[in-house]
């Protein structure tokens, strides 16, 4: 059998390890970078309630392409991030364990998540949750991101001191969030509904009819191949 550790230090595409959740899972990271950056809810609420034709032009957003960002976790879902934002032209730059051979040689490997912060404009954390990673985003990482920059969050809600996230939206120390987990969930903290420098989301990074039915493919496939003596597709080590 394959050796599923040292093949994704290898190659982040294990070819027998199905894996069907990855991109979406990426797609909504950037998408929520692109909508809290543009103001993209808040702009559709100008149009629909008559602010633009009563006041004139949406409030001036923020750029993306050309600025620089920061992926906390170069596994399957932090490469397929880092890969998209080449297409914004932005600097990337990664924390992990270790640098990565697949990774490009135009990515800059950084070991600290503090420093690694501190270099860019916005953190997405991709880490798998462990209690090595527990609030691995505190009070330290998120000052050095600073006034200017965003966290966006698509791995889980434990690798984020939630208490010191709060506190720096409410305090202008961090100048904005994108979030689609929290403790809690779906009872999260109140006093995220009262920030407006924060974007929200419900949980549903994967949340596409087309990895549902991949999903449940997945699960057909392995209980067949468990009642033919096969091997199977996505075992529990």
């Amino acid at each position: 059998s394959i050796d599923i550790a040292a093949a994704r230090q290898r190659n982040i595409r294990v070819t027998n390890t199905p894996d069907v959740l990855t991109k979406d899972v990426a797609d909504l990271g950037v998408a929520m970078m692109l909508n809290q950056s543009r103001g993209m809810i808040g702009a559709e609420s100008w149009v629909r309630d008559g602010s633009w034709a009563a006041k004139g032009l949406y409030p001036l957003r923020s750029r993306v392409w050309g600025k620089r960002a920061g992926v906390l976790g170069l596994g399957r879902i932090g490469y397929e991030v880092a890969k998209r934002l080449q297409g914004f032209d932005l600097e990337i730059s990664y924390s992990d364990v270790s640098a990565k051979d697949f990774a490009p040689a135009a990515w800059r490997f950084v070991a600290d998540p503090v420093e690694l912060a501190r270099d860019v404009d916005f953190l997405f954390v991709t880490l798998a949750a462990s209690a090595e990673t527990r609030h691995i985003v505190g009070q330290k990482v998120i000052s050095a991101l600073g006034p200017e920059g965003m966290l966006i969050n698509i791995s889980r809600a434990s690798n984020i001191d939630e208490e010191a996230l709060l506190a720096a939206l409410e305090n202008k120390t961090l100048g904005s969030a994108a979030l689609d987990v929290f403790e809690g969930e779906p009872k999260l903290n109140p006093r995220f509904l009262a920030l407006d420098n924060v974007l929200l989301q419900p949980h549903h990074a994967s949340g596409t009819v087309e990895t549902r039915k991949a999903m449940g493919q997945l699960l057909r496939d392995n209980l067949t191949a468990h009642f033919t003596g096969r091997e199977l597709l996505t075992p529990v080590l």
